[in-house]
């Protein structure tokens, strides 16, 4: 039986279809529907303290970095609300840290039933590192996981 469904959305197109699977699993077995959406902040360690240009060119760096996830983050609100319009137990989250720790987290919560991500998730973002959020999800989640190509 499936009481919460979490599903990880980037605003992006590839969140489509597990979006919208995750939606049919929440109206089919009357679950709660919670869309998850994580601000990386990894980005400073990501690409360390070796800026030889400007002093604020680092910052500045990081800076638009914050800006573009919190667009992202705006645009996967939007997908979610747009997407669960009319179901009445969904909810949107932002959190902040390691996608894949994060989704790990999630994932392995007793509040979770299943998790709904698609392999390309949070891609928008451009870390190389999350090239390998599936293999990482699909060997450390306990819960059950459902990844979408």
């Amino acid at each position: 039986m499936l009481g919460h469904i979490v599903v990880a959305v980037d605003g992006s197109p590839a969140c489509g279809e597990p979006l919208h699977q995750a939606l049919d699993l929440a109206r089919r077995y009357g679950a709660a529907l919670t869309g998850l959406f994580v601000l990386d902040n990894q980005w400073a360690d990501f690409i360390g303290n070796d800026w030889q240009s400007a002093a604020g060119a680092r910052q500045g760096f990081l800076d638009q970095m914050r800006r573009e996830q919190e667009s992202q983050a705006e645009q996967a609100r939007q997908q979610f609300l747009a997407a669960t319009e009319g179901l009445a137990r969904a909810q949107f989250r932002v959190r902040v840290g390691d996608p894949v720790a994060v989704l790990l987290e999630v994932a392995n919560a007793a509040a979770t039933d299943l998790l709904v991500v698609s392999r390309r998730a949070f891609a928008v973002a451009g870390r190389p590192s999350l090239r390998g959020l599936a293999t990482a999800l699909a060997k450390k989640a306990r819960q059950p996981l459902l990844l979408v190509p």
